[in-house]
């Protein structure tokens, strides 16, 4: 398996899909557009990840390299690739087909729980999961998709595209203790007051009761879309 994956900033890295794809003997590649890099051939692919990023999918004067992306996410998306998208990712899929992205009522930060949506021929989610938030944006579903996961504070946490391997996430299954401290290192100045934004020492208390959890989840969701 060829998996690639498109990093946004230093410090949101794969987190446990990378201990996931070691496992499987991928070969992994990355493309690091904070670094001026360019994608790689779609044929050289199996797998296409999106990770996340503090910038928004709509901020292409300040990141011109957001438009190249987009364009790179359809074209896989037609060509039949699997894709998973995560954040930010997930907003890009979202907007490669046509949905608009902007700011969602409530940002959550911190640990909060979503809701499954059951659908035979989709990934289904756990009726209830905790999962780690990061985010102040959201998206209008996108068309020719199934809702796979919701929540109060944001209606669309996570779709698939109807008859293909293609999955975003609002929410992000893949952090580890370490990504968990790099989020919160770098992002700091976004932990405020806010009815979904907890604190730095709540979400750190609360991670060891959820880690596991999700990070399996994580390796179900990969070996869902990785799986023909």
């Amino acid at each position: 398996m060829k998996a690639h994956i498109f990093q946004h900033v230093p410090f949101e890295g794969p987190g446990s899909i990378g201990s996931w794809l070691k496992s499987q003997n991928a070969h992994i590649t990355t493309t690091r557009f904070y670094r001026g890099e360019f994608p790689p051939d779609i044929d050289e692919i199996d797998l296409l990840i999106v990770m996340g990023g503090p910038m928004s999918v709509n901020d292409t004067d300040n990141y011109p390299w957001l438009e190249l992306e987009k364009i790179f996410i359809s074209a896989a998306i037609n060509a039949g690739k699997a894709v998973l998208g995560i954040c930010l990712g997930a907003q890009l899929i979202a907007s490669a087909t046509g949905a608009k992205v902007y700011k969602n009522p409530t940002t959550e930060i911190g640990w909060f729980p979503i809701t499954g949506t059951n659908h035979i021929t989709t990934f289904r989610f756990p009726e209830t999961l905790t999962v780690f938030h990061w985010h102040g944006e959201t998206f209008d579903f996108p068309t020719d998709a199934t809702l796979l996961a919701s929540s109060p504070d944001c209606q669309n946490q996570a779709f698939q595209l109807n008859g293909k391997k293609v999955v975003g996430l609002q929410f992000h299954l893949e952090t580890t203790p370490e990504s968990l401290q790099s989020i919160i290192q770098h992002c700091q100045d976004e932990i405020i007051d806010g009815p979904k934004i907890m604190s730095e020492t709540e979400m750190k208390n609360q991670a060891p009761d959820h880690l596991q959890v999700i990070n399996q989840q994580m390796a179900d969701l990969l070996t869902f879309l990785t799986t023909s």
